[in-house]
C-alpha cells in the first residue's frame, strides 16, 4: 500500500517527538531509582508508552524491563523491535548530543541513528497503517526495549516470563537491503592485579566509554623522577601528547571513534597508548601487562596477533575491538568486544583468546556471547522484506551480513531491516550523530510497508 501522504502529514509532528525522545539522556545506569536499567531509560520509556497511547495504541509494560504497543487482532503477532537505550555520548561533539538539534534538514543527538529515530519511524509507520484504515490478520506489536546495548537482558526477560514469539519480526537496527546474517558477537573484560615496580609508576588510565565504540580518546598518568619525565616528555610519536605534571608525565593518545562492529572505520586510541607506553623503561606487573596488550592487540583489529584469524565468503572477517581500558595504582581491567563470521563458532576464537589474556597474568571478570545468526537468501522472510525495500526504492538488491549485533539474535523469526541505507555513513556510536529528515520519514514509510506485507 501507499503510506507516504499519511506519514508526509506527520512529519513535523514526528521530527518533535524524536526531539523530545533524543533529549532524555538514556545511557544505562545503576542508580536509586529502583528501575532496572536506571532512572533516565525508565523515563524514555514512559515517555514512548505515554505517546502510543495518545495516538491510540493499546500499551503495556513489562516489569520496566521494555514496553510495547499493538495495532490489530488476531493469533498470530508481527513484531518490530526497537531500544531506547544509548551509548554513552563520548567526546568530540560539536553540537549538544541531547538536544535534537535541526540544522540544514539533520537531527542531531545521540540515538537520532541508534535506535531513537527508528523507533519513533516505526510508531508513526504504525499510525500510517491506522489512519489508512488497514485491518490486519495478525497483530503488530511495536516492542520498546532498553537494554540492547548493555547485553540485552531485556529481551532475555521477555522470553524467560512468557513473552509472545512473533511468526515474523524485523528490527530497525542495521542496514538495507536486509540483514539475514550476523557475526557472532564475545563481550569480554579483564583484568589484572599491579604489584608495582621501578621508577615509573601507573597513577592512573582511561581510555574509552563502552566495549562496542572504538575510543577516540585514552589518557595515563604516570609518576616517575623528573629527568625520567622529561626524557618522556620529549618523546614523539603520532597523536600521542606527553605533558609533565607535579608527579611525572601525563600521556594522552588520540584516536577515531567508530561503531565497535566496524573498527576499521577508527583508530583505537587505547592500542595507540600501549604501544607508546611499551617502549618505556616500564617494570614487574605494569611492563608485563602492558606488553601483552600492545604485542597482541594495540591497533589492531583483526586479531592477527592474538591468533584468531579468521573470515568467510559470507560475512566477511573476524573483527576485534579493545573498548575500554581502565588502571590506578593496583590493578588494570580491559573490555574487549569481538565478532566472528557466521560461519564460524565460538569455539574457534574465544578458548584462544582467554588463554592468552590468563597467561598474561588477567582473569576474566565478565563474559557474553551472542551466537551468529544467518537465514538463508531465499527464506520467506527475507524475500518479503527484500520486495518491500525494491518496491519503495526501484533498486535491485541482495541481503547481506553485518559485524553488528541486534536484537535479532534474542528474538526468533528476526532479522534486522534498515535504517541505514546502502551508501550512507553509518553514524551510530559516533560523536554528532543525526538522521537526515528526509530519512526519517522514507524508513517510516518502509516500515509501515513491511509492517503490511508481514500481515499478509
Amino acid at each position: 500500500m501507499e503510506f507516504y501522504r499519511f506519514i508526509e502529514e506527520k512529519k513535523d509532528a514526528l521530527v518533535a517527538d524524536l526531539q523530545r525522545c533524543v533529549q532524555i539522556p538514556s545511557v544505562y545506569a545503576t542508580d536509586d531509582s529502583g528501575l532496572p536499567y536506571g532512572k533516565e531509560v525508565g523515563k524514555c520509556l514512559d515517555f514512548m508508552l505515554k505517546r502510543a497511547g495518545e495516538l491510540g495504541f493499546s500499551t503495556f509494560n513489562m516489569d520496566d524491563q521494555l514496553g510495547w504497543c499493538e495495532y490489530g487482532h488476531g493469533e498470530e503477532m508481527v513484531a518490530v523491535l526497537c531500544h531506547l537505550d544509548v551509548v554513552p555520548e563520548g567526546d568530540g561533539w560539536t553540537v549538544p548530543p541531547y538536544e535534537g538539534c535541526v540544522i540544514d534538514g539533520k537531527i542531531y543527538g545521540r540515538g537520532t541513528m541508534d535506535d531513537k529515530g527508528p523507533a519513533m519511524a516505526a510508531l508513526y509507520a504504525l499510525l500510517a497503517l491506522k489512519e489508512a484504515g488497514v485491518e490486519p490478520t495478525r497483530r503488530i506489536r511495536l516492542i520498546f526495549g532498553l537494554n540492547e546495548e548493555t547485553g540485552s537482558a531485556d529481551m532475555k526477560y521477555y522470553i524467560k516470563h512468557g513473552g509472545e514469539v512473533p511468526v515474523m519480526g524485523i528490527t530497525p537496527d542495521g542496514e538495507y537491503p536486509v540483514i539475514n546474517g550476523e557475526k557472532g558477537l564475545v563481550t569480554q573484560f579483564f583484568a589484572c592485579e599491579l604489584k608495582q615496580t621501578g621508577s615509573i609508576r601507573l597513577k592512573k588510565l582511561q581510555g574509552g566509554m563502552a566495549h562496542n565504540i572504538v575510543p577516540a580518546n585514552a589518557v595515563a598518568s604516570l609518576s616517575c623522577p623528573a629527568e625520567i619525565a622529561q626524557n618522556i616528555a620529549a618523546m614523539t610519536a603520532e597523536k600521542i601528547t606527553c605533558t609533565r605534571t607535579e608527579e611525572g608525565v601525563r600521556i594522552e593518545a588520540e584516536g577515531i571513534g567508530a561503531h565497535g562492529g566496524s573498527p576499521e572505520e577508527g583508530e583505537n586510541a587505547v592500542g595507540r597508548l600501549f604501544l607508546f607506553m611499551d617502549q618505556l623503561p616500564l617494570e614487574g606487573d605494569l611492563a608485563r601487562a602492558v606488553h601483552f596488550l600492545a604485542e597482541k592487540i594495540g591497533m589492531e583489529y583483526s586479531g592477527s596477533s592474538l591468533g584468531i584469524t579468521m573470515k568467510d565468503s559470507v560475512s566477511g572477517p573476524l573483527t576485534v575491538n579493545m573498548g575500554v581500558a581502565e588502571g590506578d595504582e593496583n590493578q588494570l581491567t580491559i573490555k574487549l568486544n569481538y565478532r566472528y563470521p557466521v560461519t564460524k563458532s565460538f569455539e574457534d576464537c574465544g578458548p584462544a583468546v582467554k588463554e592468552a589474556f590468563l597467561a598474561a597474568g588477567f582473569h576474566e571478570t565478565h563474559f557474553q556471547h551472542k551466537a551468529s545468526l544467518y537465514l538463508e537468501p531465499d527464506s520467506p522472510l527475507v524475500s518479503r522484506l527484500l520486495k518491500v525495500y525494491t518496491e519503495y526504492t526501484g533498486l535491485e538488491a541482495s541481503p547481506k551480513c553485518i559485524g553488528g549485533g541486534t536484537y535479532a539474535k534474542m528474538i526468533p523469526n528476526t532479522l534486522a531491516f534498515g535504517p541505514i541505507f546502502p551508501g550512507d555513513e553509518v553514524r551510530e556510536h559516533k560523536p554528532d550523530e543525526y538522521m537526515e529528515i528526509d530519512r526519517l520519514v522514507d524508513n517510516a514509510v518502509i516500515l509501515a510497508n513491511a509492517m503490511y506485507e508481514l500481515t499478509l
